[in-house]
């Protein structure tokens, strides 16, 4: 159905007539002009369908735009979101480390950021129904989106994220607090924190064990996930050896993040092994939410201005000629 955004400015529609009837109640003197009288004379029956024409034109030139000014848009076909889904908070690691190229695609090594990306876009599109918020953190924590159902948006603010955005070090308690926090803003009874770090705790005002004792009384569920190789090919000007790039990562705490909340640990050497946290989130008990139903709208804006701009152009075209007849007849 059409609707409009300010329906009451179709009163300017009168604005026209009311400025002509207070000129025509007024005391004006015309000036009468020896050569448009003439012409007034030769032309009596011609002049007075073009003025009427131009009049015309006028008139649906202000029309055109009063509907642009009422912001005019088609509301479609009610559309009900689901009514289950899952409250997920991911918090990214963003520090220096993440640059490592010790994952494998298609026999090409990539860094550990790109390969999180490439699975988090995929679990992303998979969770329709879910509100998903995004957390990135490096020397601090930073909220990129709340808890949404816009994956597309989640999805942009993800591919938008660069190593070093906000440092170069890991505060794992201040992306669990700063998760707890959030989470703790809705009220739902399954708030789940997904956590991917390749390191150990080495900046934040909040130590993980800490933000461990807030997400348990907030009831936050966190999942874990240590990212990077254990074993590595590293070149040297002594030649080839072997090197384990993991070897900051933090299991321990890791592990007792996750199982102290009821979550689980998982170690992601590969790609194969990240995917796994699919099977993690399908198992979770979806909850029950309140039915939700939205219109999708679409601006009709250009419509009406388009048509305006064709008149402006019309009425220019007619303008120019009637200043020639009444050149040509002076």
């Amino acid at each position: 159905m059409l609707e409009f955004g300010y329906p009451w400015l179709a009163l300017a529609v009168l604005l026209p007539l009311l400025l002509r009837v207070r000129r025509q109640s007024g005391s004006e003197t015309a000036l009468k002009l020896p050569a448009l009288a003439k012409l007034a004379g030769n032309t009596a029956q011609s002049s007075g369908p073009r003025f009427g024409f131009r009049t015309v034109l006028a008139s649906l030139l202000w029309l055109a735009l009063v509907i642009a000014a009422m912001q005019p848009r088609w509301l479609g076909e009610p559309v009900t979101l689901p009514q289950q889904g899952r409250d997920l908070m991911l918090a990214l690691d963003l520090s220096g480390s993440m640059e490592i190229a010790d994952m494998q695609l298609q026999g090409q090594s990539i860094n550990r950021l790109d390969a999180v990306k490439l699975v988090i876009s995929d679990f992303i599109r998979r969770r329709q129904g879910d509100r998903i918020g995004l957390i990135l953190f490096a020397d601090a924590a930073y909220q990129q989106t709340p808890l949404t159902f816009d994956l597309t948006t989640v999805q942009k603010m993800l591919d938008d994220s660069v190593l070093r955005l906000v440092g170069t070090r890991t505060a794992i308690g201040e992306a669990i607090g700063l998760a707890v926090k959030r989470l703790n803003t809705y009220e739902s009874s399954n708030k789940v924190l997904i956590l991917l770090s390749d390191g150990a705790n080495t900046a934040g005002n909040i130590q993980p064990l800490e933000a461990l004792q807030l997400a348990k009384a907030a009831g936050v569920k966190i999942h874990t996930v240590g990212v990077g190789a254990e074993q590595m090919v590293q070149h040297s000007v002594l030649g080839r050896r072997m090197v384990n790039p993991s070897q900051d990562l933090d299991e321990r705490l890791l592990t007792q993040l996750a199982e102290d909340t009821g979550g689980r640990y998982f170690r992601a050497r590969d790609l194969n092994e990240l995917n796994q946290i699919y099977q993690l989130i399908d198992q979770l008990e979806p909850i029950e939410r309140d039915t939700l139903t939205y219109r999708p709208q679409r601006s009709l804006l250009h419509w009406p201005l388009a048509l305006a701009l064709l008149l402006s152009f019309v009425m220019a075209v007619v303008n120019i000629y009637w200043r020639g007849i009444v050149k040509h007849v002076v």
